[in-house]
């Protein structure tokens, strides 16, 4: 929702400040991921003339629209196209949209426009409420974000993790910020690890302000957190929208962990807490204080310090297998092929025993993209020098990173054929073979169909 929320705010501030008409697309019914959250339909969301004046419905056709963002703009360039009558507008989904418009006169208002959205009476009343809280001083806002990212799917694909300011470093925050004079106020996830900040700390809660009134409604919870967040004086997050939204909101600056702590300083800390305090977070809480400590530091420590990260990010959270990939990673860069081929077998087998197709689970996390960003990136190159120096497992995923990232086809079927030559005994690798031979997965049509009957090939022994 804080997405959406942002994306119109921009487009409806650039259109306010063009003289253009505003539209925005939501869902009508409701959008539910156990994981991460809900988006109630348009009209729980905003006031029925609201709606009406500005929305467009559940989708729009794309090609009837522009896209801004990503290179700069001026008035006169809009103005060109609207002349030639191909487009109906242009779509501003670009949450940096408006760092790409260039006009010398007034920005556009984006905070006023976000605080004047018709909202439905509901959500209304959810702001009144955050705004006639009593505040004890000045106050600082930190945004413990946790759900998917630390809880569920995601926190396999460890591009997100800049997204979150990790749980056990919160004291650290709290302490900083109280030497400044400001108090903070915990907004989180999980309740039991904003509790257990709260208690040591003395840090505000959400549910020390009346976010109680709104339980059982997460949007409205929502907007009365971010309203509260509006009103501090500054907001420390990840890099989440959420607490972007009440950033813009309130015009108040929302900054990272840097913003008080250097990253080997702030990965220091979480490790001496875990140290003196692991036992009181949640298993996947801690371990998610390793992964983001190995990440901040993954191009300045040594393979030996990122194993021993990872070992116990791994030991809290055994079935995340990104971890596995990223130990055999460290064993390359040392040159111990062995060692780190050694955990990709372990890692394929007990796998493969779970799941006969291939990719298996593991062999997605390899190839994992989200927007640019591929999580096993910085690793490629020490997966190919394993491959070239012969050890089976690594030519296994370096086959399959061939294929799917390079889209090198011709490489990708001769490495997985000198796997079945070195073990001709070896189902997984006769089925990676079969799944390279097949090539890339076709976007559509007649292709696509033979492609999946072939597909059903890489199952059989």
């Amino acid at each position: 929702m804080g997405g959406r929320l942002l994306a119109m705010a921009n487009a409806k501030s650039l259109a306010d400040r063009l003289g253009y008409r505003f539209g925005f697309t939501w869902n009508s019914r409701d959008i539910v991921d156990q994981e991460s959250h809900t988006v109630d339909v348009v009209g729980k969301i905003f006031s029925a003339d609201f709606i009406e004046k500005h929305w467009l419905g559940e989708t729009i056709k794309a090609a009837d629209f522009g896209v801004l963002g990503g290179t700069a703009f001026v008035p006169s360039d809009l103005e060109a196209v609207a002349r030639g009558g191909k487009l109906r507008g242009w779509i501003c989904d670009d949450f940096d949209v408006l760092d790409f418009f260039r006009d010398e006169g007034v920005p556009p208002a984006r905070s006023e426009t976000l605080r004047a959205f018709g909202f439905a009476p509901a959500v209304r009343q959810a702001l009144d409420a955050a705004d006639k809280c009593r505040f004890p001083g000045p106050m600082a806002a930190l945004h413990l974000r946790s759900g998917d990212i630390v809880y569920g799917r995601h926190r396999r694909r460890l591009v997100f993790a800049d997204k979150v300011i990790p749980s056990t470093l919160a004291k650290a925050i709290v302490s900083e910020l109280s030497s400044k004079g400001l108090t903070t106020l915990l907004v989180g996830q999980d309740r039991a690890t904003v509790d257990y900040i709260s208690a040591q700390t003395g840090a505000l809660r959400t549910d020390d302000f009346g976010v109680a009134d709104f339980r059982g409604e997460e949007a409205l919870s929502a907007f009365f957190e971010m309203a509260l967040m509006a009103r501090c004086q500054q907001i420390h997050a990840g890099n989440s929208i959420y607490a972007a939204v009440a950033s813009v909101m309130g015009e108040v600056p929302c900054v990272g962990a840097s913003a008080l702590f250097s990253k080997p300083r702030a990965a220091e800390i979480i490790v001496e807490e875990l140290k003196a305090h692991q036992a009181d977070y949640h298993p996947l809480e801690a371990a998610f204080g390793y992964q983001w400590s190995f990440l901040s530091l993954e191009d300045e420590i040594s393979p030996a310090r990122a194993r021993a990260l990872l070992e116990k990010a791994q030991a809290l959270d055994p079935e995340n297998d990104a971890y596995d990939l990223k130990m055999a990673a460290a064993h390359f860069r040392e040159g111990n092929y062995p060692a780190g081929d050694a955990i990709l077998k372990s890692l394929m087998t007990s796998q493969s025993r779970v799941r006969t197709k291939i990719p298996l689970p593991m062999m997605d996390i390899l190839v994992d993209r989200v927007g640019d960003q591929l999580t096993m990136v910085r690793d490629f190159e020490v997966f190919f020098a394993a491959a070239r120096a012969g050890h089976p497992y690594a030519m296994a995923c370096s086959a399959y990173i061939l294929l799917e990232v390079l889209g090198d086809r011709k490489a990708a079927v001769e490495m997985a054929g000198k796997l079945v030559t070195m073990e001709p005994a070896n189902r997984i690798f006769r089925r990676i073979k079969r799944r390279v031979r097949l090539g890339k997965k076709p976007k559509s049509g007649l292709a696509r169909i033979k492609w999946r009957l072939g597909r059903l090939m890489t199952s059989w022994p």
